[in-house]
């Protein structure tokens, strides 16, 4: 059978989400969860890889095992096995059909500034600072610009492997502000490597006035390569929203 999971974890401890000899990932931990529970040891397929101090609200993942457990009871088994930053919001039997990361058609990142001068502790891992004042309307104008299908390789860090196209299509990104917190939300139908965390980067430096909203079109659909005025954010205000398929 090919159980979905649907999990959440705080990446705080962790060397990102795939397996790296020697580091703890969470991955790892899923599949030793796994394999604790059914005596099997098997491959778990995340919907995309999230890096060190990267979040995730709904990470989706499958994996393919032979067993009599209902998904509930595959869900009660592996939190009873996880470490408390790792928990497994739901399961779900599905056609061989499904792939966690082939056949997903979307997916949600959202990414927190805290603008203000003193962070609060609760919050520091799960939010960047920022101390000067960021002009949210201008960042806006540049985030619009984000917005359609483009060559993103000036916003791609060196994922060290082969990509076979930088062309992606984001479909909405929103700021929004609430006191001192500023909040990045970007749906599209894929992410290159630190793409999220780069596109942040500029836009606070648009925030600051380093750069006008309509650089971020000099840097689209390949006029330009990576520089260092293409920055990457923290990794710690970055969570993976949601999947859809």
């Amino acid at each position: 059978m090919r159980f979905r999971l649907t999990i959440s974890y705080d990446g705080t401890a962790y060397s990102g989400w795939q397996v790296q000899p020697g580091e703890p990932t969470v991955q790892a931990a899923i599949e030793a969860a796994i394999e604790a529970t059914s005596g099997t040891k098997v491959k778990l397929h995340g919907s995309g890889r999230t890096d060190c101090g990267v979040h995730a609200r709904g990470q989706v993942a499958h994996f393919d095992l032979e067993t009599r457990m209902t998904p509930r009871s595959m869900r009660f088994a592996l939190n009873s096995r996880l470490p408390p930053d790792i928990r497994i919001l739901s399961a779900a039997i599905v056609p061989d059909t499904f792939h966690a990361r082939r056949t997903a058609h979307s997916k949600e990142y959202r990414y927190v500034v805290f603008n203000g001068a003193t962070m609060p502790p609760c919050r520091r891992l799960y939010a960047t600072q920022v101390h000067r004042p960021l002009d949210v309307a201008a960042m806006r104008l540049a985030a619009a610009r984000f917005v359609g299908v483009h060559d993103f390789r000036a916003f791609m860090a060196n994922p060290q492997r082969v990509v076979d196209s930088t062309v992606r299509e984001i479909y909405s990104f929103e700021i929004s502000k609430r006191g001192a917190f500023v909040t990045f939300r970007v749906k599209g139908n894929g992410f290159l490597y630190k793409q999220v965390r780069s596109m942040v980067g500029m836009l606070i430096r648009v925030g600051h006035g380093q750069e006008p909203p309509e650089r971020v079109s000099e840097w689209l659909d390949g006029r330009a390569e990576r520089t260092a005025r293409v920055p990457s954010a923290p990794p710690q205000g970055l969570t993976l929203w949601k999947v859809w398929y």
